[in-house]
């Protein structure tokens, strides 16, 4: 069954790349089509996106795009430079989401904070922060990049502290300053990750035998190889090769294999 979901996700993604890296709008449509072309055929023979791309997508986009541009272009974007502004942007508009639920929060507490009926109010802020935190919960699982579920964590503490019959004020200060430790931690290991990310890609096909399903020709670009279970578009940088040939991949081009034909005795 195909997904078409995480082709279409990891094709955008790719794409989004491909033109901060400088290649050409038309030209980055066309790469990102016959990635989802190759990501749908690998679907349909039950392998999975990794196989195609590797472990490392932001790898895989690089080495295509590294293919498509002229040499002296200078110094490719990395994956993780392109998608921070992204992912700033939208912290910034959730961040702005969360402070305004936390201005209400910090109003109403000062609205019923007479404490002229302290039992009311606890019985009243037990469900609105139980409420929080599902919402936020929620909101993270829908938004995800670790910026709800901080506020999620610092809700659920007030709650604990609210069942516990702890003064609304005391609620709140707890729940602002977990939520900021919390937001803090969170976003340095978010952070951490992305530094550490393995750059593993396709080139582990590097060297691998195959064998020639359609015939290759680089001038009309077509050819296919088989390589054990999984089928791979192939070019080369040498005359035709017939099917049947057994041939060695060279180098790995984006979502197509280059490869040489093996000298047999």
């Amino acid at each position: 069954m195909v997904d078409h979901m995480a082709v279409t996700a990891t094709g955008s993604d790719c794409e989004r790349y491909w033109r901060a890296a400088g290649i050409s709008r038309r030209e980055a449509a066309e790469m990102r089509r016959e990635l989802e072309s190759h990501l749908i055929d690998a679907s349909r023979d039950g392998r999975t996106i990794e196989s195609v791309v590797g472990d490392d997508v932001g790898a895989f986009a690089a080495e295509w795009a590294a293919a498509q541009r002229p040499a002296d272009d200078g110094e490719l974007p990395t994956w993780t430079e392109v998608f921070k502004a992204r992912r700033k942007r939208s912290g910034l508009a959730t961040t702005a989401v969360v402070a305004a639920g936390v201005a209400v929060i910090v109003i109403a507490a000062l609205l019923a904070g007479d404490g002229s009926e302290a039992g009311m109010d606890n019985e009243m802020w037990r469900w609105i922060w139980v409420g929080a935190a599902g919402f936020l919960a929620v909101a993270e699982v829908i938004t995800a990049g670790f910026f709800m579920l901080p506020f999620a964590v610092g809700a659920t503490a007030a709650a604990a502290l609210a069942w516990a019959g702890v003064a609304p004020v005391v609620q709140l200060v707890v729940f602002i300053i977990l939520s900021l430790l919390s937001l803090w931690g969170m976003q340095r290991w978010v952070k951490k990750e992305d530094e550490n990310q393995p750059r593993m890609g396709s080139n582990r096909l590097l060297d691998a035998r195959a064998t020639v399903l359609e015939p290759i020709d680089r001038v009309t670009g077509s050819g296919r190889v088989r390589m054990e279970t999984e089928h791979w578009r192939a070019t080369t940088d040498g005359g035709p090769i017939p099917e049947g040939a057994e041939v060695r991949v060279v180098e790995v081009r984006g979502a197509r294999l280059v490869v040489e034909p093996v000298d047999t005795p």
